[in-house]
C-alpha cells in the first residue's frame, strides 16, 4: 500500500505541476499575445476546465503523500504533502480575488485593468508551479 501511495503522490504532484507550467510558458503567453477582450474572453473557459483538473490533482496528491507518511514513509513526505496542499489555500486566499474580478459581470475586457488582472493572474499561477514542482522533486527525491 506504501508503495501505491508513493506512486500516487508522485504522478498526481507531477501531472499537476506540468500542467501548471503549460499554463505559464505555453497558454497564458500565448493568450497575452491576443487583444486583452479576445485574452479575457480565453482566459474564462480555460480557468474552468483546469480548475477541474488541477484542484482533485493537488488534493489527491496531498492525501496520498500524508497517507504515505502515516504508513512509515517518513516526515518528508507529509512536507512534500504540504507543499502540495498548500496551492489549494493559496487559490482561495492568494488568486480567487483576481478570478473573482476577472469574472465579474459587467466587466469591461478590454479595458486596461482587465490586461493588469490577467498579468497578475500569470505572477499568482506562477506561485502554484513553483509549490508543485517543489512537491514533485522532493517527493521524487524521497522515492529513490
Amino acid at each position: 500500500m506504501l508503495v501505491l501511495l508513493k506512486f500516487i503522490a508522485i504522478i498526481s504532484a507531477a501531472t499537476f505541476a506540468g500542467a501548471a507550467l503549460y499554463i505559464n510558458v505555453a497558454e497564458h503567453p500565448a493568450r497575452m499575445d491576443l487583444d486583452t477582450r479576445s485574452a479575457a474572453a480565453q482566459w474564462a473557459p480555460s480557468y474552468r476546465r483546469a480548475t477541474w483538473m488541477q484542484a482533485p490533482l493537488a488534493l489527491l496528491s496531498l492525501v496520498a503523500g500524508l497517507g504515505s507518511w502515516l504508513l512509515g514513509g517518513g516526515f518528508g513526505w507529509a512536507i512534500a504533502a504540504l507543499l502540495m496542499g498548500a496551492v489549494v489555500p493559496f487559490t482561495f486566499i492568494g488568486i480567487m480575488p483576481t478570478n473573482r474580478a476577472l469574472l465579474a459581470p459587467g466587466r469591461d475586457l478590454a479595458a486596461a485593468e482587465t490586461r493588469t488582472l490577467l498579468v497578475h493572474w500569470a505572477k499568482l499561477h506562477a506561485v502554484r508551479t513553483t509549490l508543485s514542482f517543489a512537491a514533485t522533486v522532493m517527493y521524487v527525491c524521497l522515492a529513490l
